[in-house]
């Protein structure tokens, strides 16, 4: 049966920290190596973004296979809701999915019935395939493992999402909101002024809307320190930069250093 510990983790109270990856899942970069240098490096989970970064199936289930193998949950941040989006992700292995752009609370049900068998949704039924590592077995043990094993997460960007937050969260079956925080800037008419209050205020608001809930969010910080600081400010799911940020910060640092 199918286990994601992050999963677990964040619903019990805790916290985790991973990597959203853009570009170093692709074929060209040796997937089988990201995830071994994501897990030895500490992360608990990577994010694969197939909204900005173009890449397909083929490249995904490849992805997906090998984070597994690593021991690292791969969760994937498709390009929008739709059930043809979110199935075949699913089937391929994914243990959490992000849509972005999320707004209403009719809009998290729909993530939630996507990702669930019934009774708690509506996913259609495959087994002895990628999702469950082409094991057999009884069906019914397989559908709860799966239930209990994919994250749903929302993913909060836009002025209308905001208005929504405390409707988002209390949806039952959504595990994590998260905050798109250059989208959402840019929806308010502040675009990238992270230090405008006005953006502080809108972070308090999805904050509180996920402790009323009783559910963890999450956001994607540029390094450890912002990391920490979120963490202290109430956030418990935690991306640290990209695979591309985290790249060419090291390079910048070192070629800086070596300069010098």
């Amino acid at each position: 049966m199918i286990d994601n510990p992050v999963r677990r983790k964040l619903l019990a109270g805790g916290s985790a920290l991973g990597v959203m990856a853009f570009e170093f899942f692709t074929p060209a970069f040796f997937p089988p190596g990201l995830p071994r240098v994501l897990k030895a490096g500490g992360a608990e989970f990577v994010i694969l973004d197939t909204e900005h970064s173009g890449a397909g199936m083929d490249t995904l289930k490849a992805a997906i296979a090998f984070a597994r193998g690593a021991g690292i949950v791969p969760m994937v941040r498709v390009p929008g809701l739709a059930r043809h989006l979110v199935s075949p992700v699913l089937d391929a292995g994914a243990m959490g999915i992000m849509v972005p752009m999320l707004e209403t609370a009719e809009q998290a049900r729909e993530l939630v019935s996507y990702c669930r068998y019934r009774p708690e949704g509506t996913r259609g039924l495959a087994f002895g395939m990628a999702h469950d590592d082409y094991e057999g077995g009884p069906v019914g043990p397989a559908i709860r493992a799966a239930n209990e094993a994919v994250m749903t997460i929302a993913l909060i960007e836009t002025a209308a999402g905001l208005a929504n937050a405390r409707e988002i969260m209390a949806v039952p079956g959504l595990d994590l909101g998260w905050v798109g925080h250059f989208d959402l800037t840019d929806s308010l008419g502040f675009t990238g002024q992270m230090d405008d209050p006005r953006y502080a205020a809108a972070e308090a608001v999805l904050l509180a809307a996920a402790k009323e809930a009783g559910k963890p969010f999450g956001w994607l910080a540029g390094d450890g320190a912002q990391a920490k600081a979120a963490l202290e400010r109430g956030f418990r799911c935690l991306c640290i930069n990209t695979d591309i940020g985290l790249l060419r910060g090291a390079m910048l640092r070192e070629f800086a250093a070596a300069k010098a």
